[in-house]
Protein backbone atom coordinates (compact mmCIF):
# COMPACT_ATOMS: atom_id res chain seq x y z
CA UNK A 1 0.00 0.00 0.00
CA UNK A 2 1.41 3.40 -1.04
CA UNK A 3 1.72 5.91 1.77
CA UNK A 4 0.04 9.28 1.20
CA UNK A 5 2.50 12.14 0.80
CA UNK A 6 1.32 15.04 2.99
CA UNK A 7 1.10 18.60 1.73
CA UNK A 8 3.82 20.96 2.88
CA UNK A 9 2.82 22.83 6.03
CA UNK A 10 3.71 26.34 7.05
CA UNK A 11 6.39 24.99 9.41
CA UNK A 12 7.97 23.08 6.53
CA UNK A 13 8.39 26.13 4.31
CA UNK A 14 11.90 27.49 3.76
CA UNK A 15 12.77 30.68 5.60
CA UNK A 16 11.38 33.76 3.82
CA UNK A 17 13.68 35.17 1.15
CA UNK A 18 13.51 38.79 0.01
CA UNK A 19 15.18 39.82 -3.23
CA UNK A 20 16.62 43.34 -3.19
CA UNK A 21 15.28 45.74 -5.82
CA UNK A 22 18.25 47.92 -6.72
CA UNK A 23 17.25 49.34 -10.11
CA UNK A 24 14.17 50.41 -12.08
CA UNK A 25 13.69 51.05 -15.79
CA UNK A 26 10.36 52.32 -17.16
CA UNK A 27 9.19 53.23 -20.65
CA UNK A 28 5.45 54.01 -20.67
CA UNK A 29 2.79 56.21 -22.19
CA UNK A 30 2.71 58.10 -18.88
CA UNK A 31 6.38 58.99 -19.30
CA UNK A 32 9.60 57.58 -20.72
CA UNK A 33 12.05 57.02 -17.89
CA UNK A 34 11.34 56.18 -14.26
CA UNK A 35 11.03 59.74 -12.96
CA UNK A 36 8.80 60.84 -15.84
CA UNK A 37 6.56 57.77 -15.53
CA UNK A 38 6.17 58.25 -11.78
CA UNK A 39 5.26 61.91 -12.21
CA UNK A 40 2.80 60.97 -14.93
CA UNK A 41 0.88 58.37 -12.93
CA UNK A 42 0.80 60.54 -9.79
CA UNK A 43 -0.45 63.75 -11.43
CA UNK A 44 -4.19 63.69 -12.17
CA UNK A 45 -3.71 66.60 -14.56
CA UNK A 46 -1.05 64.77 -16.58
CA UNK A 47 -1.90 63.81 -20.13
CA UNK A 48 -0.73 60.33 -21.09
CA UNK A 49 -0.08 59.63 -24.74
CA UNK A 50 -3.32 57.96 -25.83
CA UNK A 51 -4.70 58.70 -29.27
CA UNK A 52 -5.82 57.14 -32.55
CA UNK A 53 -3.08 55.27 -34.42
CA UNK A 54 -2.90 54.61 -38.14
CA UNK A 55 -2.66 50.84 -37.77
CA UNK A 56 -6.12 50.73 -36.14
CA UNK A 57 -7.95 53.15 -38.43
CA UNK A 58 -11.56 52.18 -39.02
CA UNK A 59 -11.84 49.79 -36.08
CA UNK A 60 -14.39 50.35 -33.28
CA UNK A 61 -11.37 50.92 -31.03
CA UNK A 62 -8.87 52.86 -33.14
CA UNK A 63 -6.76 54.28 -30.29
CA UNK A 64 -4.14 53.07 -27.84
CA UNK A 65 -1.54 54.30 -25.35
CA UNK A 66 1.81 54.86 -27.06
CA UNK A 67 5.33 55.59 -25.85
CA UNK A 68 6.65 59.02 -26.78
CA UNK A 69 9.64 60.94 -25.54
CA UNK A 70 12.20 58.34 -26.56
CA UNK A 71 13.50 57.47 -30.02
CA UNK A 72 14.66 53.83 -30.18
CA UNK A 73 16.71 54.46 -33.30
CA UNK A 74 18.55 57.35 -31.66
CA UNK A 75 19.11 55.35 -28.46
CA UNK A 76 19.98 51.98 -29.97
CA UNK A 77 21.36 52.88 -33.39
CA UNK A 78 19.95 51.90 -36.77
CA UNK A 79 21.62 48.47 -36.91
CA UNK A 80 20.41 47.45 -33.44
CA UNK A 81 16.92 48.73 -34.13
CA UNK A 82 16.65 46.72 -37.35
CA UNK A 83 17.41 43.54 -35.44
CA UNK A 84 14.65 44.12 -32.86
CA UNK A 85 10.89 44.46 -32.98
CA UNK A 86 9.51 47.39 -31.00
CA UNK A 87 8.77 45.40 -27.84
CA UNK A 88 12.42 44.33 -27.71
CA UNK A 89 13.58 47.89 -28.33
CA UNK A 90 11.54 49.13 -25.37
CA UNK A 91 12.88 46.28 -23.22
CA UNK A 92 16.51 47.18 -24.00
CA UNK A 93 15.92 50.86 -23.24
CA UNK A 94 14.27 49.99 -19.91
CA UNK A 95 17.01 47.48 -19.07
CA UNK A 96 19.75 50.02 -19.65
CA UNK A 97 18.01 52.47 -17.31
CA UNK A 98 17.46 49.80 -14.64
CA UNK A 99 21.08 48.64 -14.70
CA UNK A 100 22.38 52.22 -14.54
CA UNK A 101 19.97 52.98 -11.70
CA UNK A 102 21.34 49.97 -9.82
CA UNK A 103 24.87 51.34 -10.17
CA UNK A 104 26.00 48.25 -12.06
CA UNK A 105 28.66 48.18 -14.78
CA UNK A 106 28.15 45.32 -17.25
CA UNK A 107 31.76 45.58 -18.36
CA UNK A 108 33.00 44.38 -14.99
CA UNK A 109 30.23 42.26 -13.46
CA UNK A 110 30.44 38.47 -13.32
CA UNK A 111 28.23 37.98 -16.38
CA UNK A 112 27.77 34.27 -15.76
CA UNK A 113 26.00 35.09 -12.47
CA UNK A 114 23.57 37.50 -14.14
CA UNK A 115 20.22 36.42 -15.61
CA UNK A 116 17.44 37.97 -17.67
CA UNK A 117 13.75 37.06 -17.36
CA UNK A 118 11.26 39.06 -19.43
CA UNK A 119 7.55 38.46 -19.89
CA UNK A 120 5.50 39.22 -22.99
CA UNK A 121 2.09 38.03 -24.10
CA UNK A 122 2.43 38.47 -27.85
CA UNK A 123 6.05 39.15 -28.74
CA UNK A 124 6.56 40.81 -32.12
CA UNK A 125 2.98 40.43 -33.34
CA UNK A 126 2.96 43.69 -35.39
CA UNK A 127 5.84 42.40 -37.54
CA UNK A 128 3.83 39.22 -38.19
CA UNK A 129 0.97 41.44 -39.41
CA UNK A 130 3.33 43.39 -41.63
CA UNK A 131 4.95 40.32 -43.15
CA UNK A 132 1.60 38.62 -43.76
CA UNK A 133 0.63 41.65 -45.84
CA UNK A 134 3.93 41.38 -47.70
CA UNK A 135 3.27 37.69 -48.39
CA UNK A 136 -0.25 38.23 -49.72
CA UNK A 137 0.51 41.37 -51.74
CA UNK A 138 4.09 40.84 -52.94
CA UNK A 139 4.79 37.11 -52.69
CA UNK A 140 6.92 34.73 -50.64
CA UNK A 141 10.23 35.99 -52.00
CA UNK A 142 9.62 39.37 -50.37
CA UNK A 143 9.03 38.02 -46.85
CA UNK A 144 11.74 39.05 -44.39
CA UNK A 145 14.18 36.34 -43.26
CA UNK A 146 14.17 38.09 -39.87
CA UNK A 147 10.56 37.14 -39.09
CA UNK A 148 11.38 34.44 -36.54
CA UNK A 149 14.18 36.16 -34.57
CA UNK A 150 12.27 39.45 -34.38
CA UNK A 151 8.87 38.09 -33.38
CA UNK A 152 9.44 35.17 -31.01
CA UNK A 153 8.46 35.95 -27.42
CA UNK A 154 12.01 35.35 -26.19
CA UNK A 155 13.35 38.11 -28.49
CA UNK A 156 13.18 40.75 -25.74
CA UNK A 157 15.12 38.60 -23.26
CA UNK A 158 17.63 37.68 -25.94
CA UNK A 159 18.06 41.32 -27.01
CA UNK A 160 18.58 42.50 -23.41
CA UNK A 161 21.07 39.71 -22.68
CA UNK A 162 23.01 40.53 -25.84
CA UNK A 163 22.96 44.27 -25.19
CA UNK A 164 24.17 43.89 -21.60
CA UNK A 165 26.57 41.00 -22.23
CA UNK A 166 24.72 38.61 -19.90
CA UNK A 167 25.97 35.02 -19.95
CA UNK A 168 23.71 33.55 -17.27
CA UNK A 169 20.21 32.19 -17.96
CA UNK A 170 18.05 34.21 -20.35
CA UNK A 171 14.37 33.28 -20.13
CA UNK A 172 11.05 34.34 -21.61
CA UNK A 173 7.74 34.05 -19.78
CA UNK A 174 4.41 34.12 -21.60
CA UNK A 175 1.35 33.80 -19.38
CA UNK A 176 -0.82 36.42 -21.08
CA UNK A 177 -1.40 39.55 -19.00
CA UNK A 178 0.34 38.10 -15.94
CA UNK A 179 3.62 37.57 -17.83
CA UNK A 180 5.56 40.45 -16.27
CA UNK A 181 4.54 39.46 -12.75
CA UNK A 182 5.41 35.81 -13.35
CA UNK A 183 8.79 36.91 -14.76
CA UNK A 184 9.55 38.76 -11.53
CA UNK A 185 8.37 35.81 -9.46
CA UNK A 186 10.59 33.51 -11.50
CA UNK A 187 13.53 35.86 -10.91
CA UNK A 188 12.79 35.82 -7.17
CA UNK A 189 12.90 32.02 -7.18
CA UNK A 190 16.14 31.94 -9.20
CA UNK A 191 17.84 34.22 -6.72
CA UNK A 192 16.57 32.22 -3.76
CA UNK A 193 17.91 29.01 -5.32
CA UNK A 194 21.36 30.54 -5.73
CA UNK A 195 21.29 30.12 -9.52
CA UNK A 196 22.47 33.71 -9.97
CA UNK A 197 23.27 36.89 -8.07
CA UNK A 198 21.52 39.45 -10.28
CA UNK A 199 18.42 39.23 -12.46
CA UNK A 200 17.07 41.85 -14.85
CA UNK A 201 13.37 41.02 -14.93
CA UNK A 202 9.94 42.38 -15.84
CA UNK A 203 7.83 42.74 -18.97
CA UNK A 204 7.74 44.34 -22.41
CA UNK A 205 4.97 44.63 -24.98
CA UNK A 206 4.01 46.55 -28.10
CA UNK A 207 1.00 45.28 -30.04
CA UNK A 208 0.12 47.84 -32.67
CA UNK A 209 -1.69 44.98 -34.32
CA UNK A 210 -4.83 45.55 -36.35
CA UNK A 211 -5.66 41.86 -36.23
CA UNK A 212 -5.36 41.59 -32.43
CA UNK A 213 -7.38 44.73 -31.70
CA UNK A 214 -10.07 43.72 -34.20
CA UNK A 215 -10.40 40.42 -32.33
CA UNK A 216 -10.52 42.23 -28.96
CA UNK A 217 -13.32 44.41 -30.33
CA UNK A 218 -15.27 41.29 -31.31
CA UNK A 219 -14.80 39.98 -27.77
CA UNK A 220 -16.06 43.31 -26.39
CA UNK A 221 -12.97 43.41 -24.20
CA UNK A 222 -11.76 46.88 -25.23
CA UNK A 223 -13.36 50.27 -24.79
CA UNK A 224 -14.94 51.83 -27.86
CA UNK A 225 -15.17 55.32 -26.34
CA UNK A 226 -13.63 56.90 -29.46
CA UNK A 227 -14.97 60.38 -28.69
CA UNK A 228 -12.74 60.68 -25.60
CA UNK A 229 -9.79 58.23 -25.67
CA UNK A 230 -8.12 59.71 -22.57
CA UNK A 231 -11.19 58.94 -20.46
CA UNK A 232 -11.91 55.55 -22.02
CA UNK A 233 -9.93 53.47 -19.52
CA UNK A 234 -11.72 53.88 -16.17
CA UNK A 235 -10.95 51.07 -13.72
CA UNK A 236 -13.55 50.45 -10.99
CA UNK A 237 -15.90 53.07 -12.49
CA UNK A 238 -19.59 52.37 -12.96
CA UNK A 239 -19.32 53.31 -16.65
CA UNK A 240 -16.27 51.21 -17.53
CA UNK A 241 -16.66 49.42 -20.84
CA UNK A 242 -13.34 47.70 -21.46
CA UNK A 243 -9.59 48.21 -21.41
CA UNK A 244 -7.41 50.26 -23.73
CA UNK A 245 -4.23 48.62 -25.02
CA UNK A 246 -0.90 50.25 -24.28
CA UNK A 247 2.73 49.61 -25.07
CA UNK A 248 5.74 49.83 -22.78
CA UNK A 249 8.34 48.08 -20.70
CA UNK A 250 9.03 47.85 -16.99
CA UNK A 251 12.16 46.10 -15.73
CA UNK A 252 13.68 45.73 -12.28
CA UNK A 253 17.17 44.77 -11.23
CA UNK A 254 16.84 42.17 -8.47
CA UNK A 255 19.78 40.92 -6.42
CA UNK A 256 20.48 38.43 -3.71
CA UNK A 257 20.48 40.59 -0.56
CA UNK A 258 24.02 39.61 0.40
CA UNK A 259 25.24 40.54 -3.09
CA UNK A 260 23.60 43.96 -2.86
CA UNK A 261 25.07 44.51 0.61
CA UNK A 262 28.56 43.47 -0.46
CA UNK A 263 28.71 46.10 -3.17
CA UNK A 264 27.00 48.78 -1.08
CA UNK A 265 23.99 49.07 -3.36
CA UNK A 266 21.10 51.36 -2.55
CA UNK A 267 18.05 49.13 -2.10
CA UNK A 268 14.72 50.61 -3.21
CA UNK A 269 12.49 47.82 -1.85
CA UNK A 270 12.29 44.03 -1.61
CA UNK A 271 10.28 41.39 -3.39
CA UNK A 272 9.48 39.20 -0.42
CA UNK A 273 6.92 36.74 -1.76
CA UNK A 274 5.49 35.26 -4.94
CA UNK A 275 2.47 33.14 -5.69
CA UNK A 276 0.90 31.80 -8.89
CA UNK A 277 -2.16 29.72 -9.71
CA UNK A 278 -4.43 28.56 -12.52
CA UNK A 279 -8.18 29.06 -12.63
CA UNK A 280 -8.81 25.99 -14.81
CA UNK A 281 -12.08 27.74 -15.64
CA UNK A 282 -12.05 29.55 -19.01
CA UNK A 283 -9.67 30.64 -21.75
CA UNK A 284 -11.01 34.20 -21.70
CA UNK A 285 -12.77 34.87 -18.38
CA UNK A 286 -11.55 34.80 -14.77
CA UNK A 287 -13.06 32.47 -12.22
CA UNK A 288 -16.16 34.43 -11.15
CA UNK A 289 -15.47 33.62 -7.51
CA UNK A 290 -11.91 34.96 -7.72
CA UNK A 291 -10.61 31.74 -6.18
CA UNK A 292 -7.58 31.52 -8.45
CA UNK A 293 -6.21 34.99 -7.80
CA UNK A 294 -7.01 34.56 -4.09
CA UNK A 295 -4.90 31.41 -4.04
CA UNK A 296 -2.01 33.24 -5.70
CA UNK A 297 -2.25 36.13 -3.23
CA UNK A 298 -2.40 33.91 -0.15
CA UNK A 299 0.53 31.88 -1.48
CA UNK A 300 2.60 35.04 -1.99
CA UNK A 301 1.86 36.23 1.55
CA UNK A 302 2.78 32.85 3.00
CA UNK A 303 5.96 32.85 0.92
CA UNK A 304 6.87 36.20 2.45
CA UNK A 305 5.96 35.07 5.97
CA UNK A 306 3.44 37.93 6.24
CA UNK A 307 -0.20 38.24 7.25
CA UNK A 308 -3.08 39.79 5.34
CA UNK A 309 -3.19 42.58 7.95
CA UNK A 310 0.36 43.61 6.99
CA UNK A 311 -0.70 44.79 3.51
CA UNK A 312 -1.13 48.55 3.23
CA UNK A 313 -1.28 49.04 -0.53
CA UNK A 314 -2.40 47.08 -3.60
CA UNK A 315 -1.55 47.89 -7.20
CA UNK A 316 -4.43 45.96 -8.70
CA UNK A 317 -4.74 44.39 -12.13
CA UNK A 318 -7.75 46.70 -12.59
CA UNK A 319 -8.26 46.45 -16.34
CA UNK A 320 -11.47 48.53 -16.63
CA UNK A 321 -13.52 45.55 -17.77
CA UNK A 322 -16.86 45.03 -16.06
CA UNK A 323 -16.27 41.50 -14.75
CA UNK A 324 -12.55 41.63 -13.95
CA UNK A 325 -12.70 44.74 -11.77
CA UNK A 326 -15.60 43.46 -9.70
CA UNK A 327 -14.16 39.96 -9.28
CA UNK A 328 -10.73 41.27 -8.27
CA UNK A 329 -12.04 43.95 -5.91
CA UNK A 330 -14.39 41.50 -4.21
CA UNK A 331 -11.50 39.10 -3.70
CA UNK A 332 -9.26 41.84 -2.31
CA UNK A 333 -11.93 42.86 0.18
CA UNK A 334 -12.50 39.25 1.21
CA UNK A 335 -8.79 38.61 1.80
CA UNK A 336 -7.41 41.98 2.89
CA UNK A 337 -10.44 43.85 4.21
CA UNK A 338 -10.96 47.59 3.80
CA UNK A 339 -7.55 48.73 5.03
CA UNK A 340 -5.22 48.74 2.00
CA UNK A 341 -5.09 51.69 -0.39
CA UNK A 342 -5.93 50.23 -3.81
CA UNK A 343 -5.11 51.69 -7.19
CA UNK A 344 -5.02 50.74 -10.85
CA UNK A 345 -2.49 52.72 -12.85
CA UNK A 346 -3.72 51.41 -16.21
CA UNK A 347 -5.72 54.57 -16.89
CA UNK A 348 -2.36 56.35 -17.24
CA UNK A 349 -0.31 53.64 -18.96
CA UNK A 350 -2.96 51.64 -20.80
CA UNK A 351 -3.23 47.90 -20.42
CA UNK A 352 0.24 46.87 -21.56
CA UNK A 353 -0.72 43.19 -21.50
CA UNK A 354 2.40 41.09 -20.80
CA UNK A 355 4.34 44.18 -19.73
CA UNK A 356 1.76 45.33 -17.20
CA UNK A 357 3.10 43.31 -14.26
CA UNK A 358 6.62 44.64 -14.75
CA UNK A 359 5.49 48.24 -15.09
CA UNK A 360 3.08 48.07 -12.17
CA UNK A 361 5.52 46.26 -9.88
CA UNK A 362 8.00 49.06 -10.57
CA UNK A 363 5.32 51.62 -9.66
CA UNK A 364 4.61 49.66 -6.48
CA UNK A 365 8.28 49.88 -5.53
CA UNK A 366 8.10 53.65 -6.02
CA UNK A 367 4.90 53.84 -3.96
CA UNK A 368 6.69 52.11 -1.09
CA UNK A 369 9.64 54.46 -1.39
CA UNK A 370 7.58 57.63 -1.54
CA UNK A 371 4.80 56.39 0.75
CA UNK A 372 2.44 57.69 -1.91
CA UNK A 373 -0.27 55.84 -3.84
CA UNK A 374 -1.01 57.07 -7.38
CA UNK A 375 -4.66 57.80 -8.12
CA UNK A 376 -6.89 55.67 -10.32
CA UNK A 377 -7.50 58.14 -13.12
CA UNK A 378 -10.94 58.62 -14.71
CA UNK A 379 -12.70 57.21 -11.64
CA UNK A 380 -15.59 59.68 -11.74
CA UNK A 381 -18.45 57.42 -10.65
CA UNK A 382 -17.16 54.63 -8.41
CA UNK A 383 -19.01 51.35 -8.80
CA UNK A 384 -21.02 50.96 -5.56
CA UNK A 385 -20.50 47.19 -5.72
CA UNK A 386 -16.74 47.72 -5.29
CA UNK A 387 -16.10 48.26 -1.60
CA UNK A 388 -12.30 48.41 -1.37
CA UNK A 389 -10.63 51.78 -0.74
CA UNK A 390 -9.73 52.84 -4.28
CA UNK A 391 -7.57 55.96 -4.43
CA UNK A 392 -8.97 58.46 -6.94
CA UNK A 393 -8.77 62.12 -7.96
CA UNK A 394 -5.33 62.69 -6.46
CA UNK A 395 -2.40 60.72 -5.08
CA UNK A 396 -2.75 59.79 -1.44
CA UNK A 397 -0.03 59.63 1.20
CA UNK A 398 -0.03 56.68 3.55
CA UNK A 399 2.12 54.70 5.94
CA UNK A 400 2.71 51.16 4.74
CA UNK A 401 5.64 48.76 4.78
CA UNK A 402 4.06 46.05 2.65
CA UNK A 403 2.36 46.23 -0.74
CA UNK A 404 0.91 43.73 -3.18
CA UNK A 405 0.83 43.51 -6.96
CA UNK A 406 -1.84 41.25 -8.47
CA UNK A 407 -2.16 40.08 -12.09
CA UNK A 408 -4.65 37.98 -14.02
CA UNK A 409 -4.25 36.68 -17.56
CA UNK A 410 -6.25 34.99 -20.31
CA UNK A 411 -6.15 31.25 -19.84
CA UNK A 412 -6.62 31.60 -16.09
CA UNK A 413 -3.03 32.56 -15.24
CA UNK A 414 -2.89 34.36 -11.86
CA UNK A 415 0.12 35.81 -10.09
CA UNK A 416 0.84 37.96 -7.07
CA UNK A 417 3.92 39.62 -5.62
CA UNK A 418 4.47 40.86 -2.08
CA UNK A 419 6.81 43.82 -1.88
CA UNK A 420 8.23 45.33 1.29
CA UNK A 421 9.84 48.64 2.14
CA UNK A 422 13.63 48.74 2.28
Amino acid sequence: MTARVPHAREADRPAPFAAAVTGIGLVTAAGAGTDAAWRGVCDPAAAPSVHPVDELAGLPCDFMYTVTGTDPEAVLGVAARRLMDRFSQLAVIAAREAVADAGLDPSVWDSGRVAVVIGSAHGGLPFYDEQHTVLTERGARRVSPKLAPLTVVNSAASSVATDLGVHGPSLAVSTACSSGTVALGTAHQMLRSGACDIVVAGGAESVRSRLLIASACQMRAVSTRRDDPRAACRPFDTHRDGFVVGEGAGLLVLERPEHARARGAAVRAHIAGYGASSDAYSAVAPDPGGRGIERALRTALADAGLHTSDVGHVNAHGTSTVANDLIEATMLHRVLGEGPLVTSTKAMTGHTLGASGGIEAALTVLALQHQLVPPTANLDAPDPAIVVDVVSKEARHGRFDCAVKTSLGFGGHNAALVLTRA
